[in-house]
């Protein structure tokens, strides 16, 4: 085993163990669903999430068609972390307008709203976002889309005005996952027929030079990396809601170094690198419209600026030990 994967199942064993610590203590008589304290029965899946925002996340699910992840009542739930981080912040845009500063660097942005929210305020990040029409050619073709299901959906959503210019980041939120299985070959088929004309440049954001096929990008992180940077670059395009450059947002903890991995046989051939955001960013024709940032080194500094008994703040504090350490992590460079 590499000195990453080891690191790796030490981040996985160490937040399973946070995460039981952290249920045990607040949820003790719902948790330990399987035998395990880190899960929750998935109908307690509210339960997962600061209860700040439990019952107004539950409506805004329910208004927008949005759809839970399978395993939103696990203490690991990408989803959930994601909420539990940025959802408690989408009416406070001070709080926003600094963490895109930290994210991209310029002027502190005025932030923008995105929707309504179910409390009838603006609310200045949204969830699960799939933009505005079909850009990549996966809406079903009666009905209407669901966020978070069977299309490409960002996790998150942030719109803002910087230096006069107003833009996007679609965000993409990790936490424990890491990738490694070679893609479903039944559905080869489909993507091809999604993707195939919007991937690569001059019609896509992917460089056309490298000699890769469309399928040596169906390897995860890749896949998903690629769709959210061809919505991006379609709603710039199309200038939704006005925007004039929409960007990629990663966001994982610097603990998870097995996510890292360069997964894609094609991708290791390049030898462009050993890290799979470094590596993809270079991929791109445009590589500043990828950014990549741990969430120690977004999220700590901000916790720290809060005023004492902050309640979004005080729950990262006491759920997500790892934000403790925020010397240790390392963007990658942008």
């Amino acid at each position: 085993m590499t000195r990453a994967e080891t690191g790796n199942v030490d981040f996985v064993e160490q937040e399973r163990a946070r995460q039981s610590v952290f249920f045990r203590a607040t949820l003790p008589d719902e948790c330990g669903f399987d035998g395990c304290d880190y899960r929750l029965p998935p109908g307690n899946r509210l339960s997962n999430l600061n209860p700040e925002i439990r019952e107004i996340a539950a409506r805004y699910f329910d208004d927008n068609n949005i759809a839970w992840h399978q395993h939103a009542a696990h203490g690991l739930s990408s989803q959930v972390c994601c909420l539990n981080f940025l959802m408690p912040l989408a009416t406070r845009p001070d709080v926003l307008s600094k963490l895109v500063q930290q994210a991209i660097g310029g002027p502190l942005p005025d932030m923008l709203e995105v929707e309504t929210g179910p409390d009838g305020k603006s609310w200045f990040v949204g969830f699960e976002w799939i933009g505005r029409k079909d850009y990549l050619n996966e809406w079903p073709r009666t009905g209407v889309p669901k966020r978070g299901a069977n299309v490409t959906s960002a996790d998150a959503i942030l719109r803002f005005r910087q230096a006069g210019r107003i833009e996007t980041l679609l965000v993409e939120w990790k936490y424990t996952e890491s990738y490694g299985t070679p893609p479903e070959q039944k559905r080869e088929a489909e993507r091809l027929r999604r993707y195939q004309g919007i991937a690569f440049a001059p019609f896509g954001p992917v460089r056309s030079d490298t000699r890769l096929k469309l399928t040596d990008l169906f390897w995860e992180p890749f896949y998903q990396l690629f769709r959210q940077q061809m919505l991006a670059s379609r709603m710039q395009g199309e200038k939704e809601d006005g925007t004039e450059r929409v960007r990629v947002l990663h966001i994982a903890p610097a603990g998870n170094r097995r996510l890292t991995r360069v997964t894609s046989p094609a991708l290791r051939k390049l030898e462009l690198g050993e890290n799979a955001f470094t590596v993809y960013r270079s991929l791109l024709v445009n590589p500043d419209d990828f950014v990549s940032r741990s969430t120690e080194s977004l999220f700590a500094p901000l916790i720290a600026d809060v005023p004492d008994g902050d309640g979004w703040a005080d729950y990262l504090r006491d759920r997500y030990a790892f934000l403790a350490h925020p010397s240790d992590a390392k963007d990658e460079k942008s």
